[in-house]
């Protein structure tokens, strides 16, 4: 039974804590160890009845998200549509609040959230299981936006394991001018990488600790991203951003998964709002951002 009115569901950016990279695969892909923290952005996706599928978006860079059926969010409509043999028919509107093309998985988000919205939406009860089948469908990060808090991925990122965090964390994240894309970047991380032997992926057992324990420091000194150099590589002025929150405090920083956006790790929520203020005046980024990890994941909103 289709519900009245609409359906909305916020769902959370997330960082990428450890980031560790094996080689290309046949396919295509790398085997990852992608170590996901969900943090305090969101996007919302709402829902509503329609004569056909169309989607809709308000926010920061709302020009640059597709209305057209590349978007996730409008893939997971189709999928989850096509699994109960009925019709997509319905308006999907984002409220962009995660940076877009940013290394923090606002499309994956959208997807997600929409996923969710319809589910709700149509009535159809789907099982976490069902929901996180589609979302491994769509993309490697898609079904980490559903489950949000802290878990390790495996695989291309889509096998997840949930990991316990015993804290909050507080952070600043630098949004650069224009996108970086995970394909490109990923294709740079192949040529400076060419030659080389590539170790395996494996998850830092000193990082998920600090992640248990809610040890920031810990945390700070073992945050790694293997796409960094690929990213600094296509984007060389994201360095002078990284310096200049470390400079202003900041315990530690990094490339926020495939990037430009900067990610920096800092002890509490008064640093946070010091380093960003330094960043936005320092004149490497768009803007500055503060947000706290753990977050939930895609959430259904009261109506």
């Amino acid at each position: 039974m289709t519900t009245p009115g609409g359906v909305t569901v916020r769902v959370p950016a997330k960082v990428n804590v450890q980031l560790a990279v094996g080689a290309a695969r046949p396919d295509g892909f790398h085997d990852l160890a992608n170590v996901f923290l969900a943090v305090s952005l969101y996007d919302e996706v709402t829902a509503t009845p329609a004569d056909k599928l169309t989607i809709t978006c308000e926010g920061p860079d709302a020009d640059k998200v597709p209305l057209d059926r590349t978007n996730l969010a409008a893939r997971a409509a189709e999928l989850l549509a096509a699994r109960h043999g009925i019709s997509p028919d319905v308006h999907l509107h984002i409220a962009k609040d995660i940076p877009v093309a940013g290394g923090m998985a606002g499309g994956s988000a959208d997807g997600a959230g929409a996923l969710l919205a319809c589910d709700a939406l149509w009535g159809l009860g789907s099982s976490r299981a069902d929901l996180l089948e589609i979302c491994a469908e769509l993309g490697s990060d898609v079904p980490f936006s559903l489950v949000g808090g802290a878990a390790l991925g495996t695989g291309r990122g889509e096998r997840l394991t949930e990991l316990p965090v015993g804290g909050n964390f507080h952070w600043v994240f630098a949004v650069a001018d224009g996108g970086l894309s995970t394909p490109t970047v990923f294709a740079e991380f192949d040529r400076l990488a060419e030659g080389a032997e590539i170790p395996g992926p494996t998850a830092s057992p000193a990082l998920m600790d600090a992640l248990r324990t809610g040890d920031t420091v810990a945390l700070a000194g073992a945050l790694t991203n293997d796409l960094q150099a690929a990213a600094l590589s296509l984007r060389p002025s994201l360095a002078a951003t990284l310096t200049a929150g470390t400079d202003a405090g900041a315990l530690a920083a990094l490339v926020s998964g495939s990037g430009p956006t900067t990610a920096f790790l800092v002890k509490d929520a008064e640093t946070a709002r010091t380093v960003a203020a330094a960043l936005t005046a320092s004149g490497t980024c768009r803007t500055a951002r503060t947000a706290t990890s753990p977050a939930q994941g895609a959430t259904l909103l009261p109506t």
